[in-house]
Parts: structure tokens; sequence; C-alpha cells
């Protein structure tokens, strides 16, 4: 009988495989760069038209310093809950259950607006009318988390893939409308003047939101503090490369145009293509969206496992294993069935894209503040990455105050994470988790 377990012994003991540089590089991609690229040149060109460019590259790099500052805590700090252990390790429990709960429950706003962003796209271009985005939204959601549920190895290469793909087929779309761009479509630049550029950037800024999300992947990297920089300059790059060259073939294609259409991206092909353009957009769409679900969905997943080993969230969500790569399964399906009820919402009327889009956008601004803040405690006075912290602070403080009354949703979400833990009888720290120990915390020189 013995000589039967044990090689099932040895089995369950050998590690099981960590994310690498490339499958990590392309989560935070898919994180990054996701459906709202499809749209958000021209809601930045309505409201500066070529002017937005300035907000384009102005936010490019300024989010730098943020994306560095997560790179630095994830690689000091693996863990699955992300920003919300960066600030319990910073500020104590009472103050990270807020946080945990911003980016948990703005996972299923998020990934059901952009799925749904995806889906008018593919049903534009199969000619099913925009009745059918809530149908496709619904499967590439489920797609997604079913991704997931194979593991994280297993999303990680499916993502690696559909990010190669997406990537060419944006370059192709920049290389084929390159061609069409005049000069007359940037004049007058600026015609609504410089306050225009700030509108603009508060508009963007939901397409720089998502840096936070690969934090929560950090304790499945095999070296952490190694690869989380690679990681991240390497997929500023990518993203900043091809955020830069859509905006700018955006406007130089439709001109006054570019404002006044909810499909930018189409457009720009058929100018370059013709009439396989809405094709091509549409299978763009699905990269772009697929990429954006899966890397929320992984990383939601492990915060809300995270948050019921830390009292935040009920203990049923912690996942049964501590395996690297292991899947949250309880914790996946809370938020996969959340973001398809809030879909199917959408699809009745009861609330809109541009609803959901602003309120997602709320939440993770307020995360990726509470993250910043929290870097600029944690990180070693006099350095470089805690200057970075500094400016990304400041930076988020100025786009937080362009959320106006979305802001009562994170507020909110602070309210019941307070209650949630008076009610439990789960408010103080547990042994574990207490700022001055980490258990999962890597040991340093």
């Amino acid at each position: 009988m013995e000589k039967v377990r044990q090689p099932e012994t040895r089995e369950a003991a050998r590690p099981r495989p960590r994310l690498g540089v490339r499958p990590g590089t392309a989560l935070c991609v898919g994180a990054i760069l996701g459906p709202g690229v499809l749209t958000l040149p021209s809601s930045a060109a309505a409201a500066a038209g070529p002017a937005s460019l300035v907000a384009w590259v102005g936010l490019v790099i300024l989010s730098l310093p943020v994306a560095l500052s997560f790179a630095a805590l994830g690689g000091r700090y693996p863990d699955g809950g992300g920003v919300a252990t960066y600030v319990h390790r910073a500020f104590g429990a009472a103050a990270s259950a807020p946080v945990g709960w911003w980016f948990y429950w703005g996972v299923p706003i998020g990934v059901s607006s952009g799925a749904l962003i995806g889906g008018e796209y593919v049903a534009l271009a199969a000619g099913w009318g925009p009745g059918a985005a809530p149908l496709v939204a619904l499967l590439v959601l489920a797609a997604a988390a079913l991704a997931n549920l194979a593991g994280l190895q297993m999303s990680g290469r499916l993502q690696l893939l559909m990010v190669g793909l997406l990537a060419v087929l944006l370059l192709v779309t920049i290389t084929v409308a390159a061609g069409h761009v005049q000069a007359e479509n940037f004049r007058p630049f600026l015609p609504q003047g410089w306050t225009s550029v700030g509108s603009a950037a508060s508009v963007l800024f939901f397409a720089f939101a998502g840096w936070e999300a690969i934090s929560h992947l950090s304790a499945e990297f095999a070296a952490p503090e190694r690869d989380l920089p690679k990681v991240t300059l390497l997929s500023w790059g990518i993203v900043s490369s091809l955020y830069i060259g859509l905006a700018v073939v955006t406007i130089g294609v439709l001109g006054g145009g570019a404002g006044r259409t909810t499909t930018p991206l189409t457009l720009v092909l058929e100018a370059g293509i013709g009439s396989p353009a809405r094709m091509v957009a549409a299978a763009v769409a699905l990269f772009l969206t697929f990429g954006a679900v899966n890397a929320y969905l992984a990383g939601g997943a492990r915060l809300g496992a995270a948050l019921g080993r830390d009292g935040a969230l009920p203990r049923r969500l912690v996942s049964d294993t501590n395996e690297a790569g292991a899947v949250p399964r309880r914790s996946l399906v809370v938020i996969t069935v959340a973001g398809m009820a809030i879909i199917l919402a959408a699809a009745v009327n009861v609330i809109t894209l541009d609803t959901l889009l602003r309120a997602t956008s709320a939440c993770l601004t307020a995360v990726t503040m509470a993250g910043v803040v929290a870097a600029v405690v944690l990180l070693p006075r006099g350095s470089a990455l805690r200057t970075s912290a500094i400016i990304g602070s400041v930076v988020i403080a100025v786009v937080l105050g362009f959320c106006g009354l979305y802001l009562l949703l994170p507020a909110g979400l602070a309210g019941g994470a307070a209650a949630y833990r008076a009610l439990s009888g789960r408010g103080a720290d547990s042994p574990e988790r207490t700022p001055a120990k980490n258990s999962s915390e890597r040991s340093r020189p």
C-alpha cells in the first residue's frame, strides 16, 4: 500500500511551474491594452481634437513611474493580495480591506464593460446588430473563466498567443493607415484651448489603468524581484508604442470625424484595406477583450482568496491549495457570475456602457492611488523608485478629482468592507498577516 502511495506523494510535492517573463508580459499587456482602446481615441479627439495627442503622450510618460512603483512592490512583497497587501503592510488591515474591495468588486464591472465593447464590434462585423453584443460578451467571459480554471500556466500560454496576434493586427492597422494620414487633419491643433487637454487626459486614464492587476499575480513568478521590472518595462514599451501609433493614425486619417464615431478602428482600417476592415476590427476587438478579461479574472480570483485569508471576505474564498499556479475556484466563480449578471443588466438597459466604464475607472483609480501612496511609505527613502511613487501619487490624485460623483462607488465599497469586518468579528489583524510579518514575503538580505 505504501509503495502505491509513494509516487503520488512525490508528485504532489513537486513544485508547479511558475510564470516567466513572456507569459507574464502577455498577461500584463492584456490587462493594460484593454478594449477601451477601441473607443478612447475617438473620445479623446472629441474632447481636445488633435491636441489629444498631448494627453496621450503625457499619460504614456507619467504612467511609467506608477508602473515601476507596482513592479518594485510586487518584487519585494509577492502576494495574491496585490495592492491590498501593500496597503496592509504600510497602514494596517483596516486600510487594506477597502482597497481589496475596490479591486475585487471592480473586476466584474470592468470585465463586463470590456466584454460588451468587444461584443459590439463582433456583432457589427457579423451583421447581427447591437442586440447580439451581450451574447458575445457572455461567451468571451465564459471562455476566459474556463481558461483560468485550467490553471495559470494554461491561461498564460493562451494569453501569450492572443497578445502576439493582437500586436501583429494593431501594427498592421497602424502601417496600412499611415499612408492615408493627412497633415491638414492636425489643424487647428488646439481648437478648444489647453484645458481641453486635461479633459482628454481624464477620459484616457481608463486606458492606463491596469498596472495594479499584475500585482495580484506577483507570487506566481519564479523570481518576482528580478522578473517583474522586466515584465513592466516590456509591457510599457509595447503598450505605449501601440497607443501613440493608433492615436496618430486615428486623427491623421479621420480628422474632425475622429471625435464623431464610436468605432474609429473600423473607419481607420477602411481607409487602408476597404471592405475587410469590419472583420479585421472584430478580430482585434475579440483579442483585446479576451486578453483584458482573462488577465483581470486571474488577478481578481487570487485577490478574493487573499481577502478571504485576511478576513476581509468569507474564508470559503480561500484556495484549497497553496501551490503556485493553483486557481482559487470559488473566488473565480463569484466574480464571473457577478460579471455575467451585469452584462444581462446592460442587455435589458438597466445600466449603460458609459456608466460601467466610468464606475470601473473610479474603482481602479482609487486602487492605483492607494498603491502608489503605499509605495511612498514602503520603498527606501531617497531611492529613485520612491521618487517615482511620489510623482505617480501626484498624477493619480489629479485624475481622481475628475471622477466626480462616481467616487461614491469606492466610498460605498469602503463602507461595505468596514461593515463586513465589524459584523464578522474578523477585524483584527490575523497573526500571519500583520504589517510587520507577511507569510508570503520572500526573504530579503
